[in-house]
């Protein structure tokens, strides 16, 4: 496998990025996942497919890496004033973004990355960043915080086992008795 190139902030490795992941976005909205190449994404996007074959390594790579990328959160979670309102918003959101058609596929790709585990380590930083925003707001509410790991082992794991390997549909009812069931604990 082709060694990555170092990615360096700003200048033109962010101008070469910012235009695949526009590039790979577009395609992916006109054509089904299995019909994208390298090379249609290099002449989309005006570079060379080399560039991208340096820089990602293959198309399985370079997909985690845009997948991530519209992963990673624009805002905190809704702070709505309690930990446990905090707390089913953020969780039925969740639910909801990563069991629709398009959290599926964001989800196939960023798991077909074999290379090593930097998108899917990226994509569980987000879920302990925003556990960790409800935590500290419910911490300086005076309410007694959320045990971070508890709630991504207890809540979390099983809605993303669901996703990714069925055993029952996700209904609200599924995922408000899983928070429901975390929250003694940490009462």
């Amino acid at each position: 496998m082709a060694m990555k190139e170092r990615v360096r902030v700003g200048g033109r490795s962010a101008r070469i990025q910012a235009e695949v992941h526009k590039a790979v976005k577009e395609l992916q909205q006109e054509a089904d996942r299995a019909e994208l190449t390298v090379p249609m994404i290099a002449a989309r996007s005006g570079v060379t497919p080399s560039t991208i074959y340096r820089r990602w390594g293959d198309l399985a790579e370079l997909l985690a890496d845009v997948a991530a990328e519209r992963l990673r959160p624009v805002s905190d979670p809704d702070d709505t004033g309690a930990q446990i309102s905090d707390l089913k918003a953020y969780v039925e959101q969740y639910a909801e973004e990563f069991s629709s058609p398009t959290g599926r596929a964001m989800l196939r790709d960023i798991f077909s990355s074999a290379t090593d585990a930097t998108y899917t380590g990226q994509c569980c930083g987000y879920t302990f960043d925003h556990l960790n925003v409800i935590a500290g707001r419910a911490k300086a509410r005076g309410e007694h915080p959320i045990v971070v790991q508890d709630m991504v082992d207890h809540v979390i794991a099983p809605i993303m086992y669901r996703i990714l390997f069925g055993g029952g549909e996700l209904t609200e009812a599924y995922w408000q008795a899983l928070l429901d069931r975390a929250m003694p604990a940490t009462a």
